[in-house]
């Protein structure tokens, strides 16, 4: 058992956390609503801003999404990944010319990359200054040489190259079965910053352990809007409810004080579920967008109900909100060559559109909105798709973005695991060892939303591995991919 910080594992510390257990198991799902008790009031929320997680559920492949274009670097690429099974997997640069991505300061020893074919939306995003790319990022619990990571020498995230584990590990920095995300942990601090707490995490992809915190509980809204009780709406029980006097007295029914603790409880969940839903409904009612969003995209379908949950949050009475959303599809182990592209073609045009409704709406410099994966892939090939792998690329869209650049350090393209400089950031069949961690890409995040650093412990326990304060500069907590 690697003890990184004893302070953490003494008697008081062990007594301090058996209290907060202790309190936080008399808590009801109303807690929420009591978010003006201390611990909650984190900052004082000036104007609105929001984070949107866009998660790629099962693995997006790092290397035929922001592509190696330098021809040094794209000659390795089309050696790696030009002939398997099932065909060659690599981009040619002819295909490319349309999506190289000029950086407003050159990429060291000549590199460049281009983004795949169909990303052309996030190409001119990239021009145009409002999207970032951030290299090699993954989970670390602490900085980790590749001699460390083959000795074991030090804690490593657990259960690697496991979807449902690195899922949980990127969302909520454990293994599957945590119960609370970072998002959550940003939401916990936000509570007390908006009139009604219910509406600081929402997820429009279902139930998702990211926006889970302590007190702030993710509030679940379909691409359609707020989920009703369908009972009370009269879509059930055949003609009974379609009276309006049966179903006005069915709702009072469902919503009136138990004398049972656990019926008075899901009395009270009933009642807040339903004025929840009507609130969301009269919110986003007022807010008609004219961008337009691309039909048959589940991706865009989801970003185009959080775009009218932002034009509704006067009405909802939110100054500070996280959301998720997500894109699924992304294991390519085979047929690689057709899947992966349709699915980039997706993320393209949502961003896109997306970025457009911002625009309209007014609040484009408010919205940060970031991709995350499970982990990246394999450089090498299984046939005609690629394996399980570990860091990968991801991007930060919004305003308030540094743009037009990249951050982080570039991978040199490899397969081999020896001690050479090109072989540093690779364990095997071309997966990366990131050289950046999520907690930093989230710590970067999280500051621009109003986390203080005296707080960013609460958000992200292990930020305090990383940076200048543990003795390591070369993995600082702010990436400098956002303004003030």
């Amino acid at each position: 058992m690697y003890l990184l910080n004893e302070q953490r594992h003494t008697r008081r510390a062990f007594l301090k956390r058996s209290a907060h257990l202790a309190l936080a198991g008399t808590a009801t799902p109303l807690a929420i609503n009591l978010a003006a008790l201390g611990e909650a009031a984190a900052f004082g929320a000036t104007g609105y801003k929001a984070l949107v997680c866009v998660f790629l559920y099962g693995g997006n492949d790092y290397a035929n999404t922001v592509v190696p274009f330098d021809d040094a670097q794209h000659a390795l690429y089309t050696q790696l990944r030009g002939a398997g099974a099932g065909g060659a997997l690599a981009l040619t640069k002819a295909s490319l010319g349309a999506t190289v991505l000029t950086p407003t300061v050159p990429l060291p020893s000549g590199y460049q990359y281009a983004l795949a074919p169909e990303m052309a939306g996030m190409a001119t995003l990239f021009a145009q200054g409002r999207l970032a790319v951030q290299l090699n990022v993954g989970p670390l619990v602490v900085p980790l040489t590749k001699r460390e990571y083959q000795q074991a020498a030090l804690p490593q995230p657990p259960k690697l190259f496991s979807h449902n584990d690195q899922q949980s590990v990127w969302q909520a920095q454990g293994a599957e079965g945590s119960t609370r995300g970072w998002g959550g942990n940003i939401g916990d601090l936000a509570l007390s910053a908006n009139a009604d707490a219910m509406f600081t995490c929402i997820s429009v992809t279902g139930n998702a352990v990211f926006l889970s915190g302590q007190n702030a509980l993710q509030y679940q809204c379909s691409k359609a809007g707020a989920v009703a009780v369908d009972a009370v709406r009269g879509n059930s029980w055949g003609q009974f409810l379609y009276d309006p006097a049966m179903r006005d007295a069915f709702a009072q029914l469902i919503q009136q004080p138990q004398t049972h603790v656990l019926a008075n409880e899901y009395s009270r969940v009933t009642q807040r579920s339903m004025t929840a839903e009507s609130k969301v409904s009269a919110a986003i009612g007022g807010v008609q967008l004219s961008t337009p969003f691309p039909a048959g995209n589940s991706l865009a379908e989801q970003l185009q109900m959080v775009a009218r949950l932002i034009g509704g949050r006067t009405a909802l009475g939110a100054k500070r909100q996280v959301f998720m959303v997500s894109l699924e599809g992304f294991d390519v182990h085979d047929n690689m060559a057709t899947r992966q592209p349709a699915l980039l073609r997706k993320l393209s045009e949502a961003l896109t559109a997306f970025d457009a409704a911002l625009q309209e709406l007014g609040v484009r410099d408010q919205v940060t909105t970031f991709t995350a994966s499970d982990f990246g892939r394999s450089l090498t090939l299984n046939g005609d798709g690629t394996d399980h792998g570990w860091g990968g690329h991801q991007f930060v869209m919004g305003g308030a973005v540094n743009g037009k650049a990249f951050y982080g350090t570039p991978p040199p393209l490899s397969v081999s695991n020896t001690d050479a400089p090109q072989d540093q950031w690779h364990v095997g069949q071309g997966r990366l060892l990131p050289s950046t961690s999520v907690d930093q890409y989230a710590a970067t995040l999280g500051r621009w939303f109003g986390v203080s650093d005296s707080e960013m412990s609460r958000v992200l326990p292990n930020l305090s591995h990383f940076g200048a304060g543990a003795g390591r500069p070369d993995y600082p907590s702010d990436l400098g991919f956002m303004r003030a």
